[in-house]
């Protein structure tokens, strides 16, 4: 059971409820409250911290609202996993999904689900400099950090010069740094990058291990190397109460 320490009385500047949050949030920082772990019912918790089980409910349900705890009905209320922390960088200054794991300190993974050889429509023709029908190969891969589903990610070259991508060992690994490894270009900038909300179709949530027709963050962005050349388009799909963008 977590410390009592630390709690005032009502009228201390910090409200009580906002200590419980506090609380609460160290301890599952801290690992005392592990990733999938049953906290303590409501009445225990105010047990332990000697204040009133509304205080309490009105700190787990502003953890709840924060993504750090989840309520499963009849089971009790449980720690969510870490979110991913991106930083929403300049235009010219790009960061990969492997590269936000690591300085999260969590393990980046990627499962291919499918490679397809796709005719260029008119906004992608324009961007790559091609003609309309000009064959593009798209990489679907979903994004785990520590395991758990966060994204799930297209990404877009021409396929002339990148058809080895037909084949490629893409799992586990940065599809950045493959094709820089390949070929020596990287994505050094972006424009435009676009970022609104749409809901996880059946295959998507299956594939992101949500349920139907929840909100995710859908970011388009279309990336030119390091030369000023159009490079990537990619475009994916964020689980929101896994991830947070640093603005």
């Amino acid at each position: 059971m977590p410390p009592t320490e630390g709690l005032t009385d009502g009228k201390a500047a910090i409200p009580l409820y906002q200590q419980v949050i506090d609380i609460i949030k160290n301890e599952i920082n801290s690992g005392a409250y592990k990733a999938g772990a049953r906290i303590p019912n409501e009445f225990e918790l105010a047990e332990s911290y000697k204040v009133g089980r509304v205080t309490v409910r009105r700190a787990i349900e502003e953890l709840v609202q924060q993504g750090y705890l989840t309520k499963r009905q009849g089971k009790g209320t449980f720690v969510n996993a870490p979110k991913l922390k991106r930083k929403i960088r300049q235009k010219d200054d790009v960061q990969s999904f492997s590269d936000a794991c690591r300085v999260n300190g969590m393990e980046p993974g990627a499962r291919v689900i499918s490679r397809k050889i796709l005719p260029a429509d008119s906004t992608e023709a324009q961007f790559f400099g091609v003609p309309v029908g000009t064959d593009l190969i798209c990489v679907e891969r979903v994004r785990t950090a520590d395991g758990v589903p966060v994204m799930l990610e297209n990404n877009i070259y021409v396929y002339e010069d990148n058809a080895y991508l037909s084949t490629a060992p893409l799992s586990n690994q940065s599809i950045f740094e493959f094709v820089h490894n390949r070929t020596g270009r990287t994505p050094a900038f972006t424009d435009p990058c676009t970022l609104e909300i749409a809901c996880a179709s059946p295959e998507v949530a299956r594939l992101l291990a949500v349920p139907v027709g929840e909100p995710l963050f859908y970011m388009e962005a279309f990336f030119f190397d390091e030369q000023r050349r159009p490079f990537i388009i990619g475009r994916q799909r964020i689980v929101g109460s896994r991830y947070v963008f640093d603005i």
